[in-house]
């Protein structure tokens, strides 16, 4: 009898500390995915300020060929500063319409040929594409890593762990603009 009582005993000692083990790796992934959010959310804050520097040596160098253009450049240059959000969703949102100002930019452009064949205004043009892969690449890593913390916060028995220590999910950095998303239509003729 005292044999069959220590066995249930030693039984529910080794499943209380399995469970115990279990909660600690379900904990320790958590803080490990929450982190990789974290890095990836730096990666896109770093890229995105180097636009916001790169963009106002863009309007100065526009501004010297297009002094009659100043609603669109007054209009990039107020959209830098809605871009201090650390909210993904505020950030992505100021973001795409800073990403459509530059568009009405470079479409202003087209009308200066001086300007088209600035030096400076070329070597940024080609930075500020390269910098909008860069952009990218960040953008995926971070969704990337966004979608696997927020499985593993939404999944069981981690959702049990990440409520008990209050893991949210965390927002994606996704892209609101309609005409961005929209097929660009190509014609030939």
């Amino acid at each position: 009898m005292l044999t069959a009582l220590l066995i249930i005993v030693i039984l529910i000692i080794v499943g209380l500390v399995a469970i115990a083990f279990l909660a600690i790796a379900i904990y320790n992934a958590l803080v490990s995915q929450r982190n990789y959010v974290s890095e990836g959310w730096s990666g896109i804050d770093v890229q995105l300020r180097r636009r916001f520097n790169l963009v106002g040596n863009l309007v100065s160098t526009v501004k010297g060929y297009a002094k009659h253009e100043a609603e669109t450049l007054a209009e990039v240059t107020n959209m830098r500063t809605e871009v201090r959000s650390d909210d993904p969703v505020a950030r992505a949102a100021a973001e795409n319409k800073v990403s459509g100002a530059l568009a009405n930019l470079f479409a202003v452009s087209e009308n200066y040929p001086d300007l088209k064949a600035d030096g400076n205004f070329l070597e940024l043009q080609r930075e500020l594409s390269t910098l909008e892969d860069t952009i990218q690449k960040a953008r995926r890593y971070y969704n990337g890593a966004v979608r696997t913390f927020n499985t593993t916060v939404e999944s069981f028995p981690s959702v049990i762990i990440a409520n008990m220590f209050g893991f949210v999910k965390a927002d994606f950095f996704e892209n609101d603009d309609d005409a961005q998303r929209a097929v660009t239509e190509v014609d030939f003729s």
